[in-house]
């Protein structure tokens, strides 16, 4: 979990924090355990994370020290969930529900105002058409490895993650939902199976100056309303994770690189991130920012 400003693209926001995070947990730990002599060595993993339930926290979390500093009346809590490349599409559920819970958690609230959901392979042009999105590194160049190209799901898939996301409607921890890089045409088709309609449709204007005209008419007859970001899809790469928590120079010693070097042995392949932000509603101000990211690890 990270608590950041936002002004970045949201991929570089996202893995600078982590980085950060990473090095203030390992600083901590170097402080109070190590001599003088020592301090500069690289500290054992298993120092500055904690297991729970079967999941590794990287670092240590404590939710004890978070939540809000108001009355939760005072904010709106925007929640946008990114569903990664090559992840079956049956487990979001329970990867929804976990993602969803760790917020709640971490604000130690009950309900969120938004949360928009991103699909993998989506992305949106001034021509309002959709495209398979490339897995874009925190620099803009492409992942190299070649398994990562993703191909955009059709509605029906859409629809039974969806579902979960009604559950959580249903139960009042959700209040509204939304869609992310929907053009009008696949909006409409969503909206024909969908039984809790959409609310907002965020979409990414970076390439073009103007939201297509069909998509603002249809919006505007359907009662939704339009939203613009600047997030990348893929917002964590499996390279650049592997990268951060291997055992390299730029690395946190988490993950072994090879045999002979300590830490655990394995791939790990990126799951989810949720970005969550809370807003004080009366001045406008995000109060507090943050992420989690779930990733996989297949031991070898």
């Amino acid at each position: 979990m990270v608590r950041r400003p936002a002004a970045q693209k949201s991929n570089t926001e996202l893995t600078s924090s982590l980085r950060a995070n990473f090095r203030a947990a390992q600083t901590a730990i170097d402080d109070k355990h190590h001599t003088n002599s020592d301090k500069g060595r690289r500290p054992d993993h298993t120092a500055w994370t904690s297991k729970e339930d079967g999941s590794l926290f990287v670092p240590s979390i404590d939710f004890t020290n978070s939540g809000l500093a108001e009355e939760r009346s005072q904010y709106e809590i925007t929640v946008k969930l990114f569903f990664l490349p090559n992840q079956a599409a049956s487990c979001r559920c329970a990867q929804t529900r976990e993602a969803v819970n760790l917020v709640l958690k971490e604000l130690h609230i009950s309900s969120i105002d938004l949360l928009i959901v991103s699909y993998p392979g989506i992305t949106f042009d001034a021509d309002d058409d959709v495209e398979e999105d490339s897995d874009e590194d925190i620099d803009g160049t492409k992942e190299t490895d070649p398994s990562a190209e993703v191909q955009s799901e059709d509605v029906d898939a859409m629809i039974k993650t969806w579902e979960c996301l009604e559950e959580l409607h249903d139960k009042g921890v959700i209040t509204r939902l939304g869609v992310s890089e929907f053009g009008a045409d696949r909006l409409a088709k969503f909206l024909a199976k969908a039984r809790v309609r959409p609310s907002v449709d965020q979409i990414n204007v970076r390439d073009c100056c103007v939201v297509p005209r069909p998509l603002i008419l249809y919006a505007k007859q359907e009662k939704i309303e339009l939203l613009t970001h600047n997030d990348c899809t893929n917002v964590l790469p499996r390279g650049t994770l592997r990268e951060m928590l291997g055992s390299g120079e730029m690395g946190v010693g988490v993950l072994a690189d090879d045999q002979s070097s300590s830490g655990l042995k394995g791939e790990v392949t990126p799951q989810w991130v949720i970005k969550y932000t809370a807003v004080i509603t009366d001045r406008g101000v995000i109060e507090n920012k943050g992420y989690f990211a779930l990733a996989e690890l297949q031991e070898s």
